[in-house]
């Protein structure tokens, strides 16, 4: 991990990502206890990993990623979605915001608020992506569209 993406998220643990993490992992300790939820807090751990290291990291889509469609990023992928909106999404999302908004306040709290804006809109619609390094996605992103683009 380079030195600014280890700094970043040295930070940004105190800055909203501990308690964000703990309520992505709440959600996919709820998913699992109903065991209807398990394909949902699959995602839901991966993602408050991400939740508490997000520097270094992107959230892709899965399809463009890997370019290939597969269960969750097709027709059930986003009745998985819906399902994941109304059961644990909304909170998610509305947790990110009020976040971010308490560190938009200050000028040095800016680039943590916009990542938490960017987990927000992740937390409603997490199934069919894929966390992955940022130099693994700009590495693919230049393999697909050449290295000028």
């Amino acid at each position: 991990m380079p030195v600014i993406s280890l700094i970043l998220n040295i930070l940004w643990v105190f800055t909203g990502g501990i308690w964000m993490a703990a309520g992505w992992l709440l959600a996919a300790l709820v998913m699992v206890l109903t065991i209807v939820g398990i394909p949902w807090a699959r995602s839901a751990f991966t993602i408050a990993w991400y939740t508490l290291l997000p520097f270094g990291q992107t959230a892709v889509r899965r399809d463009e990623f890997r370019g290939r469609e597969d269960l969750g990023t097709g027709a059930l992928g986003t009745v998985g979605n819906i399902l994941w909106f109304v059961f644990a999404g909304w909170w998610l999302a509305i947790g990110h915001v009020a976040t971010a908004i308490g560190l938009a306040l200050t000028i040095i709290g800016l680039p943590f608020a916009w990542a938490h804006l960017k987990l927000a809109l992740l937390a409603l619609w997490p199934i069919g992506t894929e966390i992955v390094t940022t130099d693994e996605a700009e590495s693919r992103r230049r393999a697909m569209f050449g290295r000028g683009a």
